[in-house]
């Protein structure tokens, strides 16, 4: 079976000197074909999301909201810097879109495992709130999309962004059919969004479903490989997802200039290949990785890059960039209380 690929860069849904811009993935395509990867892709043609999909995961309230800002020619849709376009609110649709559409594709046995290119982001988005450059959150809506339409009952969401994924985790914090992981800087007060802290596991029969990695600034690669190796997996192992979705966010790379984390472009390849064995171990290889943050260009790019390595199942790492100079930071000792909390003994 193929890989899959929908490519939506939302070329209308851009602010100037706001980091997240349509500059982020315009020319990925000449990229990716120079380094001969398209040709073992199969693109999908995006749908736009219908309200059905849209609801699932947000109030009629918030896309309302957002149709009605883009509609009024755009402009700022929360107290901080998340924005519309007047085309915003029909490329956020395309974003859910693809990403439903690329489920559809794999659920049916058309393809094994995909990534989807989907500006704007999602995993900020809660289900009555925006936030954090995200308008509608297109990883659930995809979660919700294997579940009602595929009958899907377990869905793992891995969220590797530098960022927590609030948005996913308000979602489904009472939910015990989706586990939500997410790995990402932690400091409150001083750090978007100031959640994701050891304590929040989730609520009422979700309870235990919700695993936060909090994690200091300059953590890097080999640190993040043992939370792979020594949390994640054996939570996964005990879950047994039929579909992993990943909010692949590339804002971790040390030379972000929105974080202060310190993984290369060699640890990301390392993460998308356990992710990918993960799925082959559980998921008859079904594996989405779905974009998120990253707002360094190249960084950005050559992480992609890996990551459809990694789905191609080619032993291929692309890292022009190398290792930052900041020394790693030791996660023993929050390994070893997340494994407490989290794993059965």
């Amino acid at each position: 079976m193929s890989t899959i690929m929908v490519y939506t860069p939302a070329l209308t849904h851009t602010k100037r000197n706001h980091p997240e811009n349509n500059g982020r993935i315009s020319n990925l395509l000449p990229i990716l074909d120079k380094f001969g990867v398209l040709d073992d892709i199969v693109q999908i043609v995006p749908q736009a999301a219908t309200l059905a999909q849209l609801r699932r995961v947000h109030s009629a309230t918030l896309i309302e909201r957002i149709q009605q800002v883009s509609r009024h020619g755009g402009g700022l849709l929360d107290h901080g810097d998340t924005y519309a376009t007047s085309d915003s609110y029909e490329l956020a649709r395309l974003a859910v879109g693809g990403s439903c559409g690329m489920v559809d594709v794999m659920m049916n046995g058309r393809a094994k495992n995909g990534i989807a290119l989907v500006r704007p982001p999602g995993h900020h988005a809660e289900s009555n709130r925006v936030s954090g450059f995200c308008l509608f959150n297109n990883v659930a809506a995809a979660a919700r999309h294997a579940q009602a339409v595929h009958g899907v009952k377990r869905v793992m969401i891995l969220d590797y962004d530098v960022h927590h994924g609030n948005g996913t985790q308000d979602i489904f914090y009472d939910d015990d059919s989706v586990l939500f992981i997410s790995t990402h800087l932690f400091m409150p007060r001083f750090f978007y969004p100031g959640s994701g802290s050891l304590q929040e596991m989730g609520t009422g029969k979700g309870m235990g479903y919700t695993l936060n990695v909090p994690l200091v600034p300059d953590f890097g690669d080999e640190g993040y490989c043992r939370i792979f190796e020594e949390l994640i997996y054996p939570k996964a192992a005990e879950f047994r997802p039929e579909l992993i979705l990943v909010s692949a966010g590339f804002d971790a790379h040390w030379r972000d200039p929105l974080a202060m984390a310190g993984l290369t472009l060699t640890g990301y390849a390392r993460i998308s290949r356990a992710l990918v064995e993960m799925a082959d171990a559980w998921c008859n290889g079904r594996i989405l990785f779905v974009l998120e943050g990253g707002y360094e260009h190249e960084a950005l790019t050559y992480g992609i890059l890996n990551a459809i390595y990694a789905l191609l199942g080619r032993d291929d790492i692309y890292d022009p960039i190398g290792a930052g100079s900041q020394p790693e930071q030791d996660m023993s000792q929050l390994l070893q209380a997340l494994k407490r909390r989290h794993l059965l003994f």
